[in-house]
């Protein structure tokens, strides 16, 4: 199988022109990430011309994706958004800082870049957290996070309950 085949799913993302330098952007963000390959049109087509960058193929975080210059015909839109499961804040503040470009879409860690791509940027415990446990701390922990733009991890990181705002539970003494 060649790199543009060895995944059954691959997403394809519909731009108007700057998908290489959407692609070039994003590989340099994450490690595992790489161009691998950039088709450039053979001839005329109807939102182009010949030798014009027509589809960029790529490795995000080993995942594979494709970027189609397809013209103005469709737009990008929340609908599809890409997650990045991060290990620690540091991690988020770094990713949050290069693609957030519109502060009016920030929402529970979800930012749209420069390109008009959606995103989402978790803490890979924020999924444990949400789903597992204490029906009370999943609560703590989801209203939270529905007041936050960007996702604070606290200080350590550690448990939900270092989310800025969400109340400790007293524990009973015995």
């Amino acid at each position: 199988m060649t790199a543009s085949t060895d995944q059954k799913i691959v997403p394809c993302l519909w731009f108007e022109t700057d998908g290489e330098e959407a692609a070039r952007f994003y590989v340099s963000l994450l490690p595992d990430s790489r161009i691998d390959q950039i088709f450039h049109a053979p001839s005329d087509y109807p939102s182009g011309k010949a030798g014009d960058v027509l589809t960029v193929e790529f490795t995000l975080a080993g995942q594979r994706y494709t970027i189609l210059n397809g013209g103005p015909y469709f737009k990008l839109s929340e609908a599809f958004s890409i997650q990045i499961m991060c290990d620690d804040q540091a991690e988020i503040d770094r990713l949050w800082s290069a693609l957030s470009a519109v502060p009016g879409s920030e929402q529970c860690g979800w930012v749209k870049d420069r390109y008009g791509v959606s995103w989402q940027i978790v803490p890979r415990k924020m999924i444990e957290w949400m789903t597992t446990g204490d029906p009370g701390r999943r609560k703590r922990v989801f209203d939270a996070m529905s007041q936050m733009k960007k996702l604070d991890l606290g200080r350590r990181g550690k448990d939900p309950r270092q989310y800025r705002g969400v109340k400790r539970k007293k524990r009973k003494r015995k």
